[in-house]
């Protein structure tokens, strides 16, 4: 794995809950468009995992957020796209910008960090969601995050639903 290919991996991990036949992260990079510069965009992973995983009858949506401002109304859709989303089966991937003072766990605290992740779980009492994080920062492969944090996170980009 590349420093750049967080988009691949991150679907790769998204891939895995509804197949086991998973492209290597080098044919996703391809797949999805992805240069030094990352994957651009929500709707190249949109677009990728839709095609990859059409014989098992997946659809994904984008979900480009970079318009709107941090909402009740945004942290409603991304709550509601996760439980639909996780209870059906599918891991979301979620493009997400990590400044200093709202990072995930483990993240360098002194940098912003563009990056993707998969959300692959929820608690529903606590209104958390579960994070698969292909960067493993500090050790952190899974970690747990507020709605409102990953809300914030995603804002300034998006996620695939």
């Amino acid at each position: 794995m590349t420093g750049y290919w967080c988009g691949p991996a991150a679907t790769r991990i998204a891939m895995s809950a509804k197949t086991g036949d998973l492209p290597s992260q080098a044919e996703l990079a391809t797949e999805l468009g992805t240069t030094e510069n990352g994957t651009d965009h929500v709707g190249q992973v949109a677009d990728g995992l839709n095609k990859l995983l059409a014989p098992t009858g997946t659809h994904y949506v984008a979900k480009d957020l970079s318009s709107r401002q941090v909402s009740p109304e945004m942290t409603n859709e991304l709550w509601n796209d996760t439980v639909r989303n996780v209870d059906s089966g599918k891991a979301m991937v979620a493009n997400i910008v990590a400044e200093p003072g709202n990072q995930p766990p483990g993240y360098p605290s002194s940098q912003t960090i563009y990056h993707y992740v998969s959300v692959v779980g929820y608690d529903a009492e606590k209104k958390n969601v579960k994070i698969a994080d292909p960067a493993n920062f500090s050790g952190n492969k899974e970690y747990w995050l507020s709605l409102d944090q990953l809300t914030s996170l995603v804002q300034p980009r998006g996620y695939v639903a």
